[in-house]
């Protein structure tokens, strides 16, 4: 498989696989117990069809969309992933050259590879944070005014993820704390020399962004387990949501939203947006997909906040079906993540173009001149 050759999602994520280490690669492709969320959460866009309207006088369309205050060119951006030079040396560079050529967004992680002060400097591209709530409310203080001094663009909070969910790939494959090296798996790194070779001679592999807070600053899954378990603070409850808005003060998105309930909530402590979530079936395995769960959601607070659908996304046409259904627009990590792996930034660049290809011929089929055209009555549900 050539870079060339990868036209959609499941090839590139047959390049991560060919040039990952084993243990890497299952890192980012599993999910949680059973893995029957992470299943469905592309599946569910099969149960409803499309329905397209036809000789609608027109051959161009306008895919441009206003989310968490920046004026994306096409409805879709990549949701902050962890440790993403772990992947590929480029890590967040990547992410910030194609949301930069694309006109798109792209969010940078708490447990990040690049810091938030590099980031700020290196792009113009609109990006956001993603943020926990700490034991210690300095620590959110202190990350909070660096990304206000690096002009971040938004700020997202993840309330899904209080504690680890049960990810039993990683057991297997020794992706654990302390990382469990078995046979297999010094196979694995022995036959990937390109990777291999690349962590250990290009620039180290840090966590700089929670690096002054870890007494292990450069093991990598071992500090990031750390920092979940001595750090975060479980009990959040909706009082930090509203501190945590307040203090922002600009674009505010609550990652990790299934319920109604919590929907509402989210309008109610002021917050810009809601991501609809389950953490890529990587938490609480047997939830609800977010394609699943939109229409519910967006029954009770549409048109008062701008609601993300954010997982699972694997082709344009689920973005217009979420459109459809009354989503502001889509993310995804995996979507982009194989194609970092497999091709550095000269993959991302491509699997988004191709979405973004995807989504705009999609619309001009559709017979939609722009994005508000798009309509739950265009949309057969199979059930």
């Amino acid at each position: 498989m050539r870079l060339k050759n990868c036209y959609k999602t499941e090839d590139f994520r047959k390049l991560a696989k060919r040039r990952l280490p084993s243990p890497i690669f299952h890192y980012i492709d599993g999910g949680a117990d059973d893995e029957v969320t992470l299943r469905r959460n592309s599946e569910s866009f099969d149960t409803c069809d499309l329905v397209p309207n036809v000789l609608a006088g027109h051959d161009k369309v306008d895919t441009t969309v206003q989310v968490l205050g920046q004026r994306l060119s096409f409805p879709l951006f990549m949701a902050p992933t962890a440790m993403q030079r772990l992947f590929h040396h480029e890590g967040e560079r990547a992410l910030a050259k194609a949301a930069d050529k694309l006109g798109t967004m792209f969010g940078v992680s708490t447990i990040g590879t690049l810091s938030i002060e590099e980031l700020g400097a290196y792009t113009d591209a609109a990006k956001f944070f993603q943020i926990y709530v700490h034991h210690d409310p300095a620590m959110t203080s202190d990350l909070i005014n660096r990304c206000k001094e690096a002009k971040f663009d938004a700020l997202a909070l993840t309330v899904d993820a209080i504690v680890a969910g049960n990810r039993e790939r990683d057991y297997i494959t020794g992706m654990t704390t302390p990382p469990k090296l078995t046979p297999r798996s010094l196979l694995s790194f022995a036959l990937h020399q390109g990777w291999t070779l690349n962590y250990l001679l290009r620039e180290r592999f840090e966590l700089p962004n929670i690096a002054k807070y870890l007494k292990e600053g450069s093991a990598a899954h071992s500090s990031v387990l750390q920092y979940l378990d001595t750090h975060l603070k479980r009990s959040i409850d909706w009082d930090d949501a509203a501190q945590m808005v307040e203090e922002w003060g600009g674009p505010f998105a609550i990652k990790g939203v299934m319920s109604v309930d919590d929907a509402r909530r989210c309008v109610d402590v002021g917050a810009s947006a809601i991501m609809v979530s389950n953490h890529g079936g990587r938490q609480l395995d047997g939830s609800r997909s977010p394609f699943d769960q939109l229409d519910a959601i967006v029954d009770a607070v549409g048109g008062q906040i701008e609601i993300i659908l954010d997982g699972g996304v694997r082709r344009g046409t689920h973005v217009l079906k979420a459109l459809a259904k009354g989503a502001t627009a889509c993310s995804g990590g995996r979507m982009y993540l194989y194609a970092l792996a497999g091709a550095g930034s000269a993959g991302v660049e491509r699997a988004m173009s191709l979405l973004k290809a995807e989504i705009e011929r999609d619309m001009i089929l559709m017979g939609c001149r722009s994005l508000s055209e798009l309509k739950p009555s265009m949309l057969a549900s199979r059930c």
